[in-house]
């Protein structure tokens, strides 16, 4: 496997897995109706936002987003978020992006990442992101509107890079 810089000619990989991702609305805080078109510019916005490729094969596996979490004053914390494919899951797609995403995140002079909208119904991020040594610093009760689970928490997880 690799992980490779994303290109604007990547999004026909990218989107089925995002929009399948964001339409099951178990996950993400993004609308479960955006269009790919409102998808590919919030994925592929401009520097200094970053999308990356995880591929085998010239199949794309996963992909991951990384940004400044705030502008100005805040812009030296960065936010990352992570998608796989379903097919892929379970063969360490998730772990080698967040592991990508925290070298690149030094590399680029961040000082750590923020989640900012962990659902705590996603047991396997928080699984994979507390092995990867980060920790919830809080919880925003009933923030997150579950199909199936009603209103969760969503989690603020940080970790220095």
């Amino acid at each position: 496997m690799i992980i490779r810089r994303a290109e604007g000619t990547d999004w026909a990989a990218i989107w089925p897995i995002w929009h399948a991702i964001v339409a099951a609305g178990d996950t993400y805080t993004y609308d479960p109706a955006s269009s790919s078109a409102a998808a590919r510019a919030s994925w592929l916005a401009p520097s200094p936002d970053e999308a990356w490729l995880a591929e085998l094969d010239a199949a794309v596996l996963g992909t991951y987003h990384l940004a400044p979490n705030q502008p100005g004053p805040g812009s030296h914390i960065a936010n990352a978020s992570y998608m796989v494919a379903e097919a892929a899951r379970g063969r360490g797609v998730g772990r080698a992006m967040v592991e990508h995403s925290l070298a690149r995140a030094r590399e680029a002079g961040y000082l750590g990442i923020q989640f900012n909208a962990v659902a705590e119904t996603n047991v396997h991020a928080i699984r994979l992101y507390e092995q990867l040594g980060f920790t919830t610093v809080g919880v925003v009760p009933r923030a997150f509107r579950h199909p199936t689970a009603g209103l969760v928490g969503l989690r603020v997880m940080y970790r220095d890079v």
